[in-house]
């Protein structure tokens, strides 16, 4: 059964989507303030949060970058009565996953919830995971925290090969075959290069260099 945490602070609204979504066999947990709905993020897993924008103590903005900056990755629909396109943008750009305006019909936020959960396990086993470092082998993407980061296509593979076998060392050899190919013939050197980029674009102390024979990624 799915767990959602609802931080939504008008008691009335609060109330009808647990007893909707209860209906729907979802189980569900309430926060009418944005500090309570970070404490419950923390000390419970969830699914997914429905999360109004105007709360108390803490606004929904906020409680949304506090819970990416702790590299979660839970699904976050974000409800609101600002309906200006700036306010809309602000959400995603934080890393919501979806946005709907109140009023809103229950059936379509049962819809929407349906929709976030089934986009977050599709191909969960595709998605390789360390820390706050995301790397999606079949959508070609890597996200850090909740910001997508571009690689060229030798990257996204020496990545792909560290993460692959995370906390043990992968050759510079090992790594020239997983993103040139065997038939490269050149210097193996090539890969300091790379991996020099990658540090800096993924902007994260993991890729660890083992002297005299390639890296891992660790800790």
């Amino acid at each position: 059964m799915n767990k959602i945490l609802v931080i939504e602070d008008d008691f009335d609204i609060q109330e009808l989507i647990k007893e909707f979504l209860n209906a729907q066999n979802y189980n569900v947990d309430v926060a009418d303030d944005g500090l309570s709905g970070i404490r419950q993020f923390q000390d419970h897993e969830y699914d997914l949060i429905l999360l109004d924008v105007m709360l108390p103590k803490m606004d929904g903005y906020q409680v949304c970058k506090m819970i990416r900056n702790e590299s979660s990755s839970v699904p976050i629909i974000m409800l609101t009565a600002l309906a200006d396109e700036y306010d809309e943008i602000k959400g995603f750009d934080l890393g919501i996953d979806d946005y709907i305006t109140k009023p809103f019909s229950f059936n379509i936020l049962i819809k929407r919830v349906e929709a976030a959960l089934r986009r977050a396990n599709v191909n969960e086993s595709d998605v390789i995971r360390f820390k706050e470092v995301a790397l999606d082998r079949n959508g070609y993407t890597v996200v850090v925290g909740s910001e997508k980061i571009e690689l060229t296509t030798k990257e996204f593979e020496i990545l792909r090969s560290l993460l692959d076998n995370n906390g043990r060392v992968v050759t510079r050899e090992a790594l020239l075959d997983q993103a040139w190919g065997l038939e490269y013939l050149g210097d193996d050197r090539i890969v300091d290069t790379h991996i020099k980029n990658l540090r800096k674009k993924i902007g994260v102390p993991y890729i660890k260099t083992v002297k005299g024979i390639g890296y891992k990624f660790d800790e």
